[in-house]
């Protein structure tokens, strides 16, 4: 089953590469890409969040990128109900960082900026996206 694109391919990449550029913009990129508009921080986190869904299709996995977005993937077994046994949870910048290339999936979760639960809980594989 093909995911179904809310946010188109020229919106998506404008918006996360404004957010690349900030964040990779000298000494305070953070804080740089922090003060871009929500609305651009939300459509780079839910077009890369599309992308993943994309390129791991699938209903084992729910990855929470509160308050942007949410988005199921990874092959497996299917949750139907209640709380997912698969869980990635991370604040927007990490998401994007992670995306991006900017950080890598074992030095997030390491450092407990990425929440990760379930024995299928491991984006390793699609990481990074640079969609």
């Amino acid at each position: 089953m093909s995911v179904k694109r809310r946010i188109s391919d020229d919106d998506g990449r404008a918006a996360l590469e404004s957010w690349f550029r900030a964040r990779s913009a000298g000494v305070d990129g953070a804080r740089d890409a922090a003060a871009l508009p929500r609305s651009t921080r939300a459509t780079a986190v839910r077009y890369t969040l599309e992308e993943l869904a994309t390129r791991a299709p699938g209903n084992s996995v729910e990855v929470r990128v509160p308050p942007f977005g949410v988005c199921q993937c990874v092959e497996g077994p299917r949750h139907t109900r209640g709380t997912p046994p698969n869980v990635i949870e991370m604040d927007p910048a990490t998401w994007l960082e992670l995306a991006t290339g900017l950080t890598d999936w074992e030095a997030a979760v390491g450092t407990g900026t990425v929440l990760a639960s379930g024995s299928r809980a491991n984006l390793s594989e699609w990481m990074p996206l640079q969609p």
